[in-house]
């Protein structure tokens, strides 16, 4: 039987509330480089380069899943790339699947604005601290999430449009109502 290493996450959170833009793109850091997350790891830079020169040469591109289910595809990350300050992933969810739907709705009402990386350790060292460095990594998808890990890790662009001009106050009428019937 073949045995794959695990597979690890890295939840990330941003100042900046997650949001859409044109109606469904998201866009801000999957990951930040020299922030300790909560589990005592940080990326260091250049740690994505290979995998992501990877993926690309093979024609491949970084999975969108929805809390990193592999099989909840979610939408398409267009533009995942490192800068100096970490990982920076652009996309579209794709409202055509029933997650995608719901993740829009769950970031339009600001219930949902984490941002997770899942991938393989490849190579890493210790600090004097005992925190992690991860020096290199395979990256296989990035997630929308609840709960991010790194709480800098957040989707940082989008203006959420309602499909019609009605759909903002249907919502806030369905919201107040149901706090209506919980009171009673």
């Amino acid at each position: 039987m073949f045995h794959q290493p695990e597979l690890e996450t890295k939840f990330a959170h941003s100042d900046t509330p997650l949001s859409l833009s044109d109606d469904t793109r998201i866009q801000g850091y999957a990951s930040r480089f020299g922030e300790v997350d909560q589990g005592g790891d940080l990326v260091m830079p250049g740690a994505y380069q290979s995998s992501l020169q990877k993926l690309s040469e093979g024609g491949r591109k970084v999975k969108m899943l929805w809390q990193h289910d592999p099989a909840q595809p979610i939408g398409v990350w267009d533009e995942v790339r490192e800068d100096e300050a970490g990982l920076w992933v652009s996309g579209r969810l794709l409202r055509e699947t029933q997650r995608g739907a719901e993740a829009i709705a769950l970031i339009q009402a600001g219930a949902l604005d984490g941002l997770s990386i899942g991938y393989r350790t490849r190579r890493s060292t210790k600090t004097k601290e005992g925190q992690r460095q991860l020096l290199q990594v395979d990256l296989w998808e990035v997630s929308l999430v609840t709960f991010p890990m790194l709480p800098s890790a957040r989707v940082t662009d989008a203006q959420a449009k309602s499909r019609d001009d009605n759909s903002d106050q249907l919502a806030h009428a369905l919201r107040q109502a149901s706090r209506a019937l919980a009171e009673m």
